[in-house]
């Protein structure tokens, strides 16, 4: 849980080692993101300060082994994590929710050396962003790419085209790029941000997450090294059938709204001085009514960080089935995206329901734009947008109906 702002004593925290999920400089770094996260969302004030902070804190190699320099932690704290990171911040959590799912991949795959050594710049603080979307694709989350196209150049390439919705590219080091090779076919380049002739642009307009650099990104004759291309046919490239982190990172950031919605809600009717004239009490604190609508949003968060968790269990059973075989490991990534799945319709409908709930505990005061109550119905929207839910159940009933696997593209 976050503290509130008036308890917060220290807003300098230093990091002697990458913070683990009980490391207690974890909760100073969410307590100090969360004190100023309604300003920052409210006046759309980008959070590089905070991202800086958290690239000290070496937050990014949560995952990344002890042995060679990160946290250590298993899925199931990183969801942990990521659910109060979603409560401190939900657009922080969203800006570093490519980063974990590239890092994933990275540490599925076989250790090359450009794998060590991009596993070592993560350890290190680095933060890695992702540029995949093309609007000219006619189906979304399919990974065609249409006109972000590589060239031979010398010994390497060069690199033009256009990609849209570069979730957390704006803050990033390095970022991850699905791109179309000479001969057709399609691959994924790993380059640092600053690389000349890259740009990122940030013009997301969204209503919601309005801070997570969700913008364009442009390559102009920028120079890729053959290093720096990772193939399908490479051995140490990622073959999971399904990429489950990035749609179980957004559902665990509802959750964190939950929380957050809780959290806003238990201070409204602590500190209101009056209530509504046929109220059944005189404090608003005593009331019945409200001490059930907090009930209801508190049992909401406490069953949404359940099922989160529930489903990221079944990416730490991933690596004994990967030691069984493919066909062990492609049975259980079924089981977990379907988990995961799941847990997507249940926990954006409880995080829509709780930020509603939310203005039934304080009454038309708290639609006042100062307070920035709204915040949390418009984050989780967007965040719920994601993949729509009626798209996902549709693919759910397919598989208990007929067999059919789930999709292995997109949110899956």
């Amino acid at each position: 849980m976050i503290k509130s702002p008036e308890k917060l004593a220290d807003t300098t925290i230093q990091f002697s080692a990458p913070v683990r999920a009980n490391s207690p400089e974890l909760q100073q770094l969410f307590d100090f993101i969360a004190l100023g996260a309604s300003e920052r969302d409210r006046d759309r004030i980008l959070p590089f300060d905070v991202v800086e902070l958290i690239r000290r804190s070496r937050l990014g190699a949560l995952r990344i082994p002890v042995a060679e320099g990160g946290g250590g932690s298993t899925a199931r704290e990183l969801f942990e994590v990521v659910i109060r990171l979603g409560d401190a911040d939900p657009n922080v959590a969203h800006i570093v929710r490519n980063h974990f799912s590239v890092t994933e991949r990275i540490l599925r795959s076989e250790r090359t050396q450009r794998n060590r050594r991009w596993l070592k710049a993560v350890a290190d603080g680095a933060i890695i962003g992702l540029a995949s979307t093309e609007l000219e694709a006619k189906r979304s989350g399919g990974r065609q790419v249409v006109n972000t196209k590589l060239t031979p150049d010398g010994d390497g390439y060069r690199l033009n085209g256009k990609k849209y919705y570069s979730t957390g590219s704006l803050y990033a080091d390095l970022i991850f790029v699905r791109v179309l090779t000479p001969d057709g076919t399609t691959a994924y380049i790993l380059i640092p941000t600053n690389r000349e002739g890259l740009e990122l642009v940030d013009d997301w307009d969204g209503f919601g997450q309005r801070l997570t650099g969700t913008g364009t990104t442009t390559f102009t004759n920028v120079r890729v090294e053959a290093e720096e291309v990772i193939f399908e046919t490479d051995t140490d490239k990622d073959d999971l059938p399904y990429n489950i982190v990035p749609q179980l990172f957004l559902t665990a950031i509802n959750a964190g709204i939950i929380c957050s919605v809780l959290r806003d809600a238990t201070a409204l009717i602590r500190n209101r001085p009056r209530t509504f004239y046929h109220a059944v009490s005189e404090q608003a604190s005593e009331d019945p009514i409200l001490q059930q609508t907090v009930g209801q949003i508190a049992a909401n968060a406490f069953a949404a960080e359940a099922i989160v968790l529930a489903a990221a269990d079944g990416l730490d059973r991933l690596p004994a089935a990967q030691a069984q075989g493919e066909e062990a490991e492609t049975a259980v990534a079924l089981a977990t995206s379907l988990s995961a799945s799941k847990a997507k319709l249940i926990v954006d409908d409880l995080a829509l329901r709780s930020a509603t709930l939310l203005f039934e505990v304080g009454g038309a005061s708290t639609t006042k734009k100062s307070s920035n109550f709204d915040r949390h119905w418009r984050n989780a929207r967007t965040l719920s947008s994601h993949n729509p839910n009626h798209f996902k159940a549709r693919a759910i009933g397919d598989y208990e109906i007929n067999g059919t696997p789930l999709p292995q593209r997109g949110f899956f």
